[in-house]
């Protein structure tokens, strides 16, 4: 097995991939190749894939997309086991805005891999990234005793340096695999099969795809001042519009101890006057609301509307209301 510097610097240059994303634009995702993002991509826009920039990290990717490099840029957000990923949350809370335009379900499938003709047997050294040993340690304990884990900076890394003959193994994405030339010994060792990534397409501010009655929308809300019922006061603009909430996550906003905001996320769409209200008795009571996108959800649930908050019970509501300043005033019914 050959572990010398050189082939680790061409596997390097392997995962790497392009460094730099093109200057007319196009899409770019959370990198290396091979990774679950990747398959993310592929099932949302496999057009887009074939020529996509794999960002070496989530800031990268963000950055490209903010200078105009990019036009597209899909991350991950949220994952059903480890909850949310704190480096996208924290550029779209902290750096110029982004809106979500769409998003996408990836099931966390992780499968051991090996070079053509390996056996499970000879696996004494596996290769991947912290987070899959983490939902992968029982398997490897069971049926890797003996074999030390050694820690890399990503699955697809782990995969490419496998290739390279500097490991036996690698716990990565089926995905790896395909890429770089390996078998797959077993599938499906994840201690807990079913968890699922949620990967999020950013763009620049200026684009609001339109509603599809099964939609999510999410804002950053920074509270005025800190004090007792704050959170409540957030929490009724949604409620006394029948706005249900299916997210709601303090992060420190960084400008000094103690200062937190809140990322919230609302079934329906800002052309829905239910949903538009609440914003806007959002704005009100707080310092800031950072607009993130109201986007179609990936699971196409459509979203079920209390009757008193349709926008036909909106509409009639407005006109009862006009009608008390004509001539002739209406009757509340």
């Amino acid at each position: 097995m050959s572990s010398g510097t050189g082939a680790v610097a061409g596997a390097t240059d392997a995962v790497a991939g392009r460094t730099d994303a093109g200057s007319s634009g196009g899409m770019g995702y959370l990198g290396p190749a091979g990774t679950f993002c990747e398959a993310g991509l592929r099932r949302l826009d496999p057009e887009a894939a074939a020529s996509a920039w794999p960002a070496p990290n989530v800031a990268a990717a963000l950055e490209a997309l903010r200078e105009g490099r990019l036009e597209a840029a899909l991350v991950p957000f949220e994952n059903s086991v480890e909850g949310s990923v704190s480096a996208t949350l924290d550029e779209l809370i902290r750096g110029a805005p982004l809106v979500i335009t769409g998003e996408v379900h990836v099931e966390v499938e992780f499968a051991l891999m090996a070079r053509p003709g390996t056996d499970l047997s000879s696996v004494r050294r596996v290769a991947t990234h912290p987070v899959a040993h983490a939902q992968t340690r029982d398997w490897v304990a069971a049926q890797l005793p003996e074999a030390e884990v050694i820690p890399e900076s990503s699955t697809a890394r782990a995969a490419v340096l496998v290739a390279a003959e500097v490991y036996d193994a690698a716990i990565a994405a089926p995905l790896a695999a395909e890429r770089h030339g390996l078998d797959i010994l077993v599938s499906g060792i994840a201690d807990r099969p079913g968890a699922v990534t949620r990967f999020i397409r950013l763009a620049r501010p200026g684009h609001i795809p339109p509603p599809t009655g099964a939609d999510v929308t999410t804002v950053v809300a920074y509270l005025r001042r800190n004090h007792a019922g704050a959170l409540l006061e957030l929490l009724n603009q949604f409620a006394m519009r029948g706005v249900d909430l299916v997210r709601l996550e303090s992060r420190p906003t960084g400008e000094a101890l103690g200062q937190y905001c809140f990322a919230i996320e609302a079934l329906g769409h800002l052309s829905e006057p239910r949903v538009a209200e609440a914003l806007a008795g959002l704005r009100r009571v707080c310092a800031e609301v950072r607009f993130l996108g109201s986007y179609a959800r990936a699971d196409g649930a459509p979203t079920r509307v209390p009757e008193e908050a349709t926008s036909t019970a909106y509409s009639d509501s407005r006109d009862w209301l006009a009608s008390l300043t004509s001539s002739r005033p209406g009757i509340s019914r």
